[in-house]
């Protein structure tokens, strides 16, 4: 009888982290809930997960802080003993211009886009004896200039460059590492931008695909990077933006 894989999605209460979810949970993976503050939210994440059969852990944790983190991997050892696919979604950050910018702006957001990736990472490798599959969140900011978002641009591009390395040096335990970046995505986390109607209008207007990014488009590239038919894809940046970043 095969064994039953286990997958994390960090942030999964809303959004593209619910949406992950859902899906893996529908491939017929067991669910780690993640959440850092909306707990009802997480519980409806929940619900939808063992509506499908499927077994759902709820944990808190800010990513951000690396014993919090630990910890939530301990949790899934102790009640799983095992990991298959970890998926780096949480994400946060502070939109600004860079000379408003503060230490703990930068602190904060390079916690959690970052160092999160690359220290859970580390966690997440040791549950995958068996190998498995790690992928990381990113978006156009990491590659060119959008108002405001230096410090989330900047820790996005320190995702897909710890993309590449984890790829490398995790590799030889059977793991693959990749990336999605995705182009705008009309979501809560869009609403905290002052010129999220531009963002808009510009991905409506300016796409070669003739629509914008949706979050289905996101997911079904992560499952893809997942499964067995992505084996020899690894350390990459794959952008889903209807060919929004190939046009000037």
């Amino acid at each position: 009888m095969a064994e039953q894989k286990v997958a994390l999605v960090t942030g999964s209460s809303r959004g593209l982290g619910k949406a992950m979810a859902i899906a893996l949970a529908e491939q017929g993976y067991d669910i780690v809930v993640n959440y850092a503050r909306s707990k009802t939210a997480a519980l409806e994440t929940v619900k939808e997960v063992e509506a499908l059969g499927r077994r759902a852990l709820l944990v808190r944790a800010n990513v951000g802080d690396v014993e919090k983190l630990r910890a939530m991997f301990e949790t899934i050892k102790e009640e799983f003993g095992r990991l298959d696919v970890f998926v780096s979604n949480a994400a946060s950050g502070v939109l600004r211009p860079i000379m408003e910018l503060e230490e703990s702006h930068w602190d904060w957001t390079m916690n959690i886009n970052a160092k999160a990736m690359l220290f859970g990472a580390q966690e997440a490798a040791k549950l995958m004896d068996k190998g498995g599959k790690i992928v990381g969140i990113s978006s156009l900011g990491s590659i060119r200039y959008l108002e405001n978002y230096t410090t989330i641009g900047v820790s996005k591009a320190a995702v897909e460059s710890i993309t590449r390395y984890l790829a490398v040096e995790l590799a030889p335990k059977g793991i693959s590492v990749n990336t999605v970046s995705g182009g705008a995505l009309d979501t809560d986390a869009l609403k905290h931008f002052p010129n999220r109607e531009e963002l808009l209008n510009d991905a409506r207007v300016n796409t070669p695909a003739g629509r914008m990014v949706e979050i289905d488009d996101m997911v079904k590239t992560a499952l893809f990077l997942i499964s067995d038919a992505a084996d020899m894809i690894r350390g990459q940046t794959i952008i889903v933006d209807g060919g929004r970043s190939v046009v000037l």
